[in-house]
């Protein structure tokens, strides 16, 4: 686009302007944005289903290794990834931000495919401490992920049409783990092995990477073929969302003392707790249960996934339904459905442990894990009702105390297995786990109704935002970062 049609189509702060009809460079964003969530998400996935077949006792005289020897070591596989997420939590918003996303996700995910190639690779050369070289470089890698989307959700997405496609993009989150679980089944399955699956997933994250730097962009004004039109329709529809609040000091002490705050950390470490405990170990309590059918448990296990899609896409306006008639406050609502979110799926882990059959084991997976949306519509947002002006700091603040919890989840069933002398196939294992995640999950949801808050918050630095631009950002109810 010239400088003219630049200088042509300046911001109008917050003027309205016409949408342009049809399919526009805004959705190609968002179909990459969303691509960019189930790849990523996808590939955190790939080990909780292959590393079944990778530690198997027999590979049948294949072409390709197991490592039997390696039993002991599958939790702390699976745990290393977020060793190297936590590092990057807060520095990576501020890079962001600063230097423009575009760079920051494309190599992102660059790194992760590659990390994820070599995971065979270092594996057969140096042994379970090359996979998880390789965990913790995919870890550091996708810390860039949720704040670059983010922000390129800030500078794309006008505020009209920000709550429908952030959730969306949002959800490829969800659909990453739905796909990648029976996908990978398959391929630990064919003839080529467990190896396949980190070099299929490896493979779309190298053709994302080739269409993203094709076509993305950091914003609209960097845009080689938007429209006028279509410019103007994003530019104008924004705000000022820095609203020069970006040199406002940080008010560290206050925010580290706020009961709200903290109710939002102990949720958020609950979520963490139960989520990848879930995800990390479905695969393999399928499996040890139920029986050596690995495409089929990693289809059954992928169920729930399925389940939390759907309905991260319908509960978001439901909640901004409810908010909006004012049936309830807004405090009332995020405890609601933060409820839902956590304590609900906390009592269904208690009641798996004492069922014994495999469809009733599924359908109550289903319910557990499909209710875990809700919490998007609770703690998820409940940053942006306290402090909008640094709500960015805050996420960045409750994911990495929450990140601590996605390390040790894995681990503490090591813990468990160790100290109790049990084994994977026994039931009595993990009815523990499932409790301890039940337990977890009810106490935030209980901490969260008694301490949380949806008043502005006196350390805002008094700064107040403009109400529509809330209650848009409000209604941005999927900001995952788990």
């Amino acid at each position: 686009m010239s400088s003219t049609c630049n200088d042509n189509v300046a911001k109008t702060d917050g003027d309205p302007a016409p949408k342009p009809a049809g399919f526009g460079y805004r959705h190609v964003q968002y179909i990459l944005m969303l691509a960019a969530c189930t790849v990523s998400y996808g590939i955190r996935g790939v080990l909780s289903v292959a590393v079944l077949a990778m530690i198997a006792d027999d590979n049948n005289e294949k072409s390709y290794k197991t490592y039997p020897e390696w039993k002991s070591k599958k939790n702390l596989m699976l745990s290393s990834f977020f060793w190297g997420y936590i590092v990057l939590q807060v520095g990576a918003g501020q890079l962001a931000k600063n230097y423009g996303p575009k760079l920051f996700l494309g190599s992102a995910i660059f790194i992760t495919s590659i990390s994820t190639i070599l995971v065979p690779i270092l594996g057969d050369a140096i042994g379970y401490g090359g996979i998880i070289f390789c965990r913790v470089l995919q870890g550091l890698s996708q810390g860039f992920l949720v704040p670059s989307v983010h922000n390129l959700l800030g500078q794309w997405a006008p505020l009209s049409e920000r709550a429908t496609f952030g959730s969306a993009v949002y959800a490829g989150q969800a659909l990453g783990n739905m796909l990648s679980m029976p996908i990978t089944g398959v391929m630990c399955s064919s003839k080529f092995g467990w190896p396949a699956a980190f070099y299929l997933y490896g493979a779309f994250g190298m053709v994302w990477c080739i269409l993203w730097f094709l076509f993305g962009s950091n914003r609209p004004d960097e845009h080689r073929s938007i429209s006028p039109e279509e410019r103007r329709y994003i530019e104008a529809s924004l705000p000022n969302e820095e609203g020069g609040n970006s040199k406002v000091p940080t008010p560290w002490k206050s925010i580290a003392t706020s009961l709200p705050m903290i109710s939002l950390v102990i949720a958020h470490m609950g979520q963490n707790w139960g989520f990848w405990t879930l995800l990390m170990e479905i695969p393999s309590f399928m499996t040890n249960i139920f029986g050596d059918n690995l495409p089929l448990n990693s289809l059954l296990s992928s169920i729930p996934y399925f389940m939390m899609f759907a309905l991260t896409l319908l509960i978001s306006p439901i909640a901004d339904y409810i908010i909006d008639k004012k049936f309830v406050s807004l405090i009332v609502s995020r405890k609601i459905f933060n409820t839902i979110g956590l304590g609900l799926p906390g009592l269904t882990l208690i009641a798996l442990c004492f069922v014994e059959n495999k469809i009733a084991t599924v359908v109550l997976l289903v319910i557990a894990v499909g209710l875990n949306s809700a919490q998007y519509s609770g703690f998820n947002i409940n940053h942006i009702d306290l402090s909008p002006v640094h709500a960015g700091t805050m996420m960045a603040i409750t994911n990495s105390m929450a990140t601590i919890a996605s390390i040790i989840a894995p681990l503490y069933m090591d813990l468990v297995e160790n100290l109790g002398d049990y084994d994977e196939k026994d039931k009595s294992l993990w009815n523990i786990v499932f409790c301890t995640s039940a337990g977890v999950y009810i106490f935030a949801a209980a901490f969260f109704i008694i301490f949380a808050s949806g008043d502005l918050q006196p350390w805002n630095s008094g700064v107040k935002p403009e109400s529509a631009k809330l209650k848009v950002m409000r209604k941005l109810s999927v900001i995952s970062v788990s």
